[in-house]
C-alpha cells in the first residue's frame, strides 16, 4: 500500500481525539496536509485552529477553518502533527518542514499531543533522519564546528529561510542513542533558535497508518 494511503488513514484517524468547541493546534507537513482535509469535515464543531506555519495556515484558510492568533493562548486541549522519525520511546526527529520551532512551541502549550504517522517513520534509534537545527545566521560557523564535536555532519539547508527569518541546518550521521541529551546540548548552543528533536515533550498518542488498519499506542 502507498505510503500516502497510510498517511491518509492515520490522519482521519485523529479525528476521534478533538474535542467540540476547542481551539486545535495544527504542525506542518504531507501527513497533516491530510489531517487537514479532515478536519475541513468537522469544522462546525471546532472553535478554530493555530498553525505552526505559513503553509499550514493557508491550507487552514483555504478548507474554510478559522486561524487563530497563538499569542492570545496560554494552553491548547489538542496538538496534532506528524514526525520524520519516532522511536519506542515516542521520542522524534521534526523539522523536515522548517517548521520545528513553532512546532516545539506548540507541542509545549499542549495538553495532549497526538502524532499521526505511516508505519515508516518508526524507528529504532533516530538519526537516521538528518536532524534539523534551527539557527541565527551569523552562527552557522559557530555551530558547525561544535556539531562536528558531537559526531555530526551538518549541511545548511539551501533556499530556506523560516518563517522567523533563521536558517536550517541539517545534521547527517548523528544515531541518537540518548536524545534529551542530545537536545538539552545543542539547545545550550548560542545562536541556536531550537533543535528538531522532540524528546523531552513526546507524543502522548501515536496513530500509525499500517496496511492493516491503524496502530495506537499511548504513553
Amino acid at each position: 500500500m502507498k505510503l500516502d494511503k497510510l498517511k491518509k488513514k492515520a490522519a482521519w484517524a485523529a479525528l476521534d481525539y478533538i474535542c467540540p468547541g476547542t481551539v486545535i493546534g495544527i504542525g506542518t507537513g504531507s501527513t497533516v496536509f491530510y489531517f487537514i482535509q479532515a478536519l475541513k469535515t468537522v469544522k462546525h464543531l471546532i472553535s478554530g485552529a493555530v498553525s505552526s506555519s505559513h503553509a499550514s495556515t493557508l491550507l487552514l484558510q483555504k478548507s474554510g477553518i478559522k486561524v487563530l492568533n497563538l499569542k492570545k493562548f496560554h494552553s491548547l486541549e489538542v496538538y496534532v502533527d506528524s514526525a520524520d522519525e519516532i522511536n519506542r520511546q515516542m521520542q522524534m526527529i521534526k523539522g523536515g518542514g522548517a517548521a520545528l520551532t513553532r512546532e516545539k512551541i506548540i507541542a509545549a502549550m499542549s495538553k495532549k499531543f497526538i502524532c499521526i504517522i505511516d508505519e515508516s517513520k518508526k524507528v529504532n534509534i533516530l538519526g537516521n533522519f538528518p536532524l534539523p537545527i534551527e539557527i541565527i545566521p551569523i552562527s552557522l560557523s559557530y555551530i558547525s564546528k561544535e556539531i562536528l564535536k558531537i559526531g555530526g555532519q551538518p549541511k545548511l539547508r539551501k533556499n530556506v529561510i523560516t518563517d522567523n527569518g533563521n536558517i536550517i541546518i541539517d545534521v547527517y550521521n548523528l544515531y541518537i542513542k540518548d536524545p534529551i541529551s542530545i537536545e538539552k546540548k545543542i539547545n545550550s548552543l548560542p545562536g541556536v533558535v531550537s533543535v528538531g528533536l522532540f524528546a523531552s515533550r513526546v507524543a502522548d498518542v501515536l496513530l500509525i497508518g499500517t496496511k492493516n488498519g491503524i496502530d495506537v499506542i499511548k504513553n
